[in-house]
């Protein structure tokens, strides 16, 4: 008989996950929340099917990398530059209080300091993907105070990375190993890393984009797909085979070299699904780890953890940026944002428990803690309004808190992201003969349009001349939204594929309803199909080659140019050559 026990907790635990996640949903919270109880479900504690714990780890393995080399494609020095004022001491502030109040929490009720320092860094790390959720919910994402708080979690994310790789060394330090070879396993630690690190982003700079590139250059999505996930999994692998480090750090060196290449766009979205499905797959396996009488039986370091979530992590948050001169509106979207803490506390709090630092039952307070902190954030996220409002209204402290100015470094950043989504008001899909007229046209109109195309040495030559250009397949959701296509106003379609064009006018539209699509076709008989999409002009080769060879005849014919012209403006009308969308029904 086969072993299907892969097979088995795949399938049972992404269903769970689909029906937890689709409940918690329609509730409007995060779907993390599902995932998470989906991962009750089919675990040791519960009634039911019990899925093999080792093989949900190693599922839960492949989540970290993926998760990791996400991270490190959308990672760019350049953001964190942008709000370093706000950002880095901000997190580090925070990160540090709430690490001392968790420790000291777990030492006063007889917890070794060691857990507690372990415990309060794990939950002094947000999620990145509850914050940018409740960050777009509530209309923010793009807004100064929303630039800072993900900023801020940047510098969680770098932290995250650092704390993975000084574990092991502490576990050593703790093993009973003297003060020299401590401090030798933290050298060699130390060289391996920079090893590491130069390797990847040094000559993985050069190796790995190269790969990229002749991959792409194959116009095979398979191959390419299969690339992305290669490199991803291969320096991952790597870097704990050579290097002795962990698999999250390679997974983020690898995304960082793929994210600054010429096919990074279209590498994040052909990531996507497959770290989101292992992502699902890594918080079953969390799930799977929550003991609901060892949380009881713990019943005082769960209510200490939350304490230190809900009102200890906000206030850090909320002191420091009002310290640092920020406006009440920039400390309270920190403080309320960062009161949650998601997949890097996972994360961190896994290489713990293998380690042997946290034990079973502290891990399950971890994932309580979580379940709630996440279910609760959108909630606590819609009381900054009646918040700041209760603050200005103290007679000692409102005049205080109103005299503040938005901080010249937010204010900016905000201007310059105004600038950058106003400018990219034009999209042109395909740069053969079609696209590169209309992109002369429009550039000619002092209109800078942003270029998608799938061949990687047009793109590059793009780039070289000024023109702005992305590789990547433009009916991902990914590569429209990386060309601003929220914020354009035209999308001109110029691929000859017909088959092609319906899913890119779709994705844009659903993302920019107001959007102007106008769109090259082949025969006037997918004019029905293009209307019930909603574009706004479709030109036809067909009525275009019928217009050509009846002017050509007229000419031949003798006609005069006026009646000519007559004619030919018939022949258009007859046959829609533009047809405008307020004629659309």
């Amino acid at each position: 008989m086969h072993d299907v026990s892969l097979i088995l907790l795949i399938t049972i635990g992404l269903a769970f996950a689909l029906l937890f996640g689709a409940i918690t949903n329609r509730l409007g919270l995060s779907p993390i929340v599902g995932y998470l109880l989906a991962g009750v479900m089919v675990g040791p504690y519960t009634p039911g099917f019990v899925g093999d714990p080792h093989i949900a780890s190693q599922l839960a393995e492949m989540g970290v990398i993926l998760l990791m080399f996400g991270v490190g494609l959308h990672f760019h020095v350049e953001d964190l530059v942008r709000v370093k004022a706000i950002a880095v001491p901000g997190a580090i502030v925070q990160i540090t209080a709430a690490t001392v109040m968790t420790a000291g929490i777990a030492v006063l009720l007889g917890r070794p300091l060691t857990t507690g320092l372990i415990l309060g860094v794990a939950v002094s790390v947000a999620s990145t993907v509850v914050l940018i959720r409740v960050l777009m919910d509530n209309g923010v994402m793009h807004t100064p105070q929303g630039h800072a708080s993900v900023g801020w979690l940047l510098v969680e994310d770098l932290f995250t990375v650092v704390v993975l790789v000084v574990l092991p060394i502490l576990k050593d330090a703790i093993a009973g190993g003297s003060l020299a070879m401590v401090g030798t396993s933290l050298l060699m630690t130390a060289v391996k890393m920079i090893a590491l690190v130069f390797l990847v982003l040094v000559v993985g700079k050069r190796v790995l984009p190269l790969l990229m590139n002749s991959m792409a250059r194959t116009r095979s999505r398979e191959l390419f797909t299969l690339s992305v996930l290669v490199v991803a999994l291969g320096v991952a692998a790597g870097s704990a085979l050579v290097f002795g480090v962990s698999m999250a750090l390679g997974a983020f060196l690898a995304g960082m070299v793929v994210g600054r290449s010429d096919v990074s766009h279209q590498a994040a979205s052909d990531a996507l699904p497959m770290r989101d499905a292992f992502a699902v797959l890594f918080f079953v396996s969390v799930g799977m780890l929550f003991n609901p009488a060892a949380t009881l039986a713990n019943w005082d370091l769960t209510l200490g953890v939350f304490a230190v979530i809900f009102i200890g992590k906000p206030l850090a948050a909320l002191g420091i940026v009002l310290l640092l001169g920020y406006p009440i509106r920039t400390a309270l979207t920190a403080a309320m944002a960062l009161a949650q803490i998601g997949e890097f506390s996972f994360i961190l709090g896994e290489e713990a428990r293998s380690l042997g630092f946290l034990s079973e039952a502290e891990t399950s307070v971890l994932v309580s803690c979580a379940i709630v902190s996440i279910t609760v954030n959108p909630l606590i996220f819609r009381l900054i309004g009646p918040v700041e409002r209760w603050l200005l209204a103290k007679p000692g402290l409102g005049p205080r808190l109103t005299g503040r100015s938005a901080d010249d470094t937010l204010t900016k950043l905000g201007e310059s992201d105004a600038v950058a989504t106003s400018t990219a008001s034009a999209v042109v899909v395909g740069y053969g003969p079609v696209g590169q007229t209309l992109t002369r046209i429009l550039r000619d109109f002092a209109i800078n349009p942003i270029v998608i195309d799938l061949n990687v040495d047009t793109v590059k030559r793009l780039r070289a001349e000024g023109i702005r250009a992305i590789y990547g397949d433009s009916s991902s959701k990914e590569i429209l939204s990386a060309a601003k296509i929220e914020a354009a106003e035209f999308l001109l379609v110029t691929l000859p594929d017909r088959s092609a064009r319906t899913p890119i006018i779709a994705t844009a539209l659903s993302l920019n309803p107001d959007l102007k699509v106008l769109v090259r076709a082949h025969y006037i008989s997918e004019r029905e199909t293009l209307e019930q999409l909603g574009v706004a002009a479709v030109a036809y080769e067909e009525a275009e080659v019928a217009v050509a060879l009846a002017e050509m005849l007229l000419q031949q014919i003798g006609v005069s140019e006026e009646d000519l012209q007559t004619r030919a403006a018939v022949i258009r009308n007859e046959l829609a050559l533009i047809r405008p969308r307020a004629e659309v029904h």
